[in-house]
């Protein structure tokens, strides 16, 4: 299922949204599904003159993808320039994902950007081969293998791009964004995680992962089914709590997004 398609919202009523997904190779439902899909009803009850800035999301149980989920948007405050929403997405009766976003009026100011890209990164065009695999057919993904930590541990990096072309509207790209960005910080945080040394059969039959959080920060507008860099480390663990901290440039350098995510591990080896 192209990326368009999961992220084409039915409308069942005021401030009132349905969606569906595919089937994912785990089993159940993406959390980036849930988030882009949420932020997209959100930007539907919101003026076209604002885009979003930012927006925070709770993951509070799986989803299905035997059925449909249901986006409800609660209109928090309508500013001359900001606008806040909230959303409930829920399955069966029971609330899956919490989401507030906001949104904001452009307004003129200086435009300094502090976060390079790493200049030894290697552009997607000579990327091939098993690094050049995604395993949604939603997006391309494009590994840069072995590249050392630089703030923060377990760095994990690759090139994104929706696959197909979406609607050139802000808030459906903010929400390609949304979607994609949901799959590098577990990998970020199982690096930095003594289990990283053990092998990959030991890792899939021992480690339960979930997500728990995903904020993003939109700092300037970009076209997700275009490639984009997604560059993540691990800044802590504690508690059996990861944070992943990322960063999106496009090709030609810009930084578009912020990504911070909290990711849940355990070993079943250390529970009783």
């Amino acid at each position: 299922m192209q990326l368009a398609e999961i992220l084409s919202l039915s409308d069942h009523g005021p401030d009132i949204w349905v969606g569906t997904g595919p089937r994912y190779p785990w089993g159940g439902l993406y959390g980036g599904q849930v988030v882009a899909q949420a932020l997209v009803a959100a930007g539907r009850s919101v003026p076209g003159e604002y885009e979003v800035h930012s927006m925070r999301a709770y993951f509070i149980r799986r989803g299905t993808e035997a059925e449909p989920v249901r986006y409800e948007v609660e209109r928090i405050r309508d500013g001359r320039t900001f606008v806040t929403r909230r959303v409930v997405a829920r399955q069966g009766g029971s609330a899956i994902l919490n989401l507030e976003a906001s949104f904001q009026r452009f307004e003129q100011s200086e435009d300094i950007e502090t976060v390079p890209v790493d200049p030894s990164i290697p552009l997607p065009d000579g990327i091939g081969g098993a690094d050049a695999e995604s395993w949604s057919a939603a997006f391309a993904r494009r590994w840069v293998r072995d590249m050392p930590d630089s703030f923060g541990g377990g760095r994990a990096v690759a090139w994104f791009r929706a696959s197909g072309e979406l609607p050139a509207d802000p808030i459906t790209q903010a929400a390609g964004f949304a979607f994609i960005s949901d799959d590098l910080p577990t990998d970020a945080v199982i690096r930095s995680h003594p289990i990283a040394s053990e092998p990959e059969e030991v890792r899939h039959e021992v480690l339960f992962t979930a997500s728990l959080d995903h904020t993003i920060w939109f700092h300037r507008p970009g076209r997700s089914d275009a490639w984009h860099l997604h560059d993540f480390s691990c800044h802590s663990f504690v508690g059996g709590r990861g944070l992943a901290l990322g960063h999106i440039h496009s090709t030609s350098g810009e930084h578009v997004a912020t990504v911070a995510q909290e990711v849940l591990i355990r070993d079943s080896r250390e529970r009783p």
